[in-house]
């Protein structure tokens, strides 16, 4: 059979779109939405399509503009760092009572394991009274700007499916990350720079890989674009020999009349994703390297954070946070995977608060003086916490989901607050129990969202972050 002419076989796959169902689907919701936008001069489908990412506003009244979010993979463990338990100091190296253990299922240790008592001191901060460990100096000078949750609980208790669970709402692969749903609700205020940048500062990278970064099932534009540590943060940068701005122009140019047409017949998202890249890819050419610059930096602010211009560390990540979210960008997530103890606790939770202590506070503190707090919300927290039985001799901890802490600053949170309480042995979470998705609904909701009505069509169903689950923990509020 002979191939039908270019001409002719647009025009049979354009007929294959254009039903009576497509019309009344996608043809702006309706006939409704037709009228308003030809008053609009039909700018707005032609801007939501050529430019996804394109600012928008929240539909309720919104507290937070933006999220930084530090992510320490691994699971810290809150019972040397956040929640206090003298009662531990009392009975280390004896059995957990019979019935604290009932139905009780560990990831590799026996459950029968002995108590372990907290390793580090912990003293009360600030006119707040927040009780904190001797290794988070740093933080115990902003604990006034801080809201420590200490009830945190998850259904996950092994890394991989943890930290997926903690940044998508799921367990299975392939759900959009919490960064990707703010950006998809409220786009991004940046035109130079990605709306959702991550940072990856650990020993080595996530158990839970790209997924917890991820887009899922929504258009990729909403994908965390991964930044490299060190003195490049960002590849290609400059043209190759032979190519210079105006021919790249002209070239971006052609293939951008290409990929419209081709959306204009078909309809693809994925086009436009493909559009707004090589459109992003041309702006950050000359917006990063001045992003990046931390040279530009005063030698206070360097000395605040431990931050050293051209090196690879936490602290750095911390700065070029900051400097992001001033440019407009709306989610930067960095993940720093050091925090697994299973041996080794007590020397290695000093070598990771000596890592990200200075840095964690000092955001706060920069964020505050700024004017930023107010409406950035600062998250900082793991997968899961650790158990109070030994594991390792006598100095470790296994994975442990059923209690662990987080804190959080601005955005909207009350601050100096400590929320809820774990039991006396921070083996279980018994008051003011805060759930993974109901931390996702207070976040979503200080963002300007029901978290219920932030919905993706997918697969025949409506999904969100939050699945069927979750509610706004209003005590949390300021």
């Amino acid at each position: 059979m002979n191939p039908l002419p270019l001409s002719n076989s647009l025009i049979e796959e354009q007929k294959r779109f254009l039903t009576r169902r497509w019309f009344f689907r996608d043809c702006g919701v309706g006939l409704g939405s037709i009228a308003l936008q030809s008053l609009l001069g039909g700018r707005l489908a032609a801007d939501a399509a050529l430019n996804p990412l394109a600012p928008k506003k929240a539909p309720q009244p919104a507290r937070a503009k933006r999220v930084i979010y530090l992510f320490m993979a691994g699971a810290p463990s809150h019972l040397e760092l956040f929640d206090h338990k003298p009662e531990l100091t009392k009975f280390n190296g004896k059995l957990p009572p019979a019935e604290l253990l009932k139905g009780y299922r560990a990831a590799f240790i026996n459950p029968n394991s002995t108590l372990l008592g907290p390793k580090f001191k912990f003293a009360k901060h600030g006119r707040s009274g927040q009780e904190l460990s001797e290794i988070l100096p740093q933080l115990a000078t902003v604990a006034d700007d801080i809201t420590l949750i200490r009830s945190m609980h998850t259904d996950a208790f092994n890394h991989a499916p943890g930290q997926i669970f903690m940044t998508t709402g799921s367990q299975q692969f392939g759900r959009p990350s919490f960064g990707s749903w703010v950006t998809y609700g409220l786009g991004s205020e940046s035109t130079d720079l990605p709306g959702f940048v991550v940072f990856s500062t650990g020993n080595k990278g996530v158990s839970g890989g790209q997924s917890c970064w991820g887009s899922g099932f929504l258009p990729t534009v909403h994908n965390g674009v991964l930044f490299r540590n060190g003195a490049e943060p960002v590849l290609f940068l400059n043209n190759p020999p032979g190519v210079d701005r105006e021919l790249q122009r002209d070239t971006l140019d052609t293939v951008r009349r290409m990929n419209e047409q081709r959306l204009g017949v078909v309809g693809d998202p994925e086009i436009s994703t493909r559009i707004n890249s090589y459109e992003m890819a041309y702006r950050m050419q000359a917006s990063a390297p001045e992003l990046m610059d931390l040279n530009h930096e005063s030698k206070e602010t360097l000395e605040m954070y431990g931050a050293e211009p051209g090196k690879s560390s936490f602290a750095n990540a911390c700065l070029l946070s900051r400097r992001l979210i001033e440019r407009g960008v709306r989610f930067v997530q960095i993940f720093h995977e050091s925090w697994d103890q299973h041996g080794n606790l007590t020397a290695d939770l000093k070598k990771n608060c000596l890592a990200t202590d200075r840095a964690s506070a000092a955001l706060v503190r920069d964020l505050k003086q700024r004017g930023l707090l107010e409406d950035t919300i600062v998250v900082w927290g793991g997968e899961f916490g650790r158990t109070p039985m030994v594991q390792g001799g006598n100095d470790g901890r296994d994975h442990h989901p059923n209690a662990f802490s987080y804190w959080v600053a601005g955005g909207g949170f009350k601050p100096g607050i400590t929320w809820g309480e774990s039991d006396d042995l921070g083996f279980n979470a018994v008051k003011d129990k805060v759930h993974v998705h109901d931390f996702h609904a207070t976040l979503l909701h200080l963002l300007g969202f029901d978290h219920t009505k932030l919905t993706y069509r997918f697969q025949g169903r409506d999904f969100r972050l939050t699945d069927v689950h979750g509610e706004v923990v209003h005590g949390l509020l300021a």
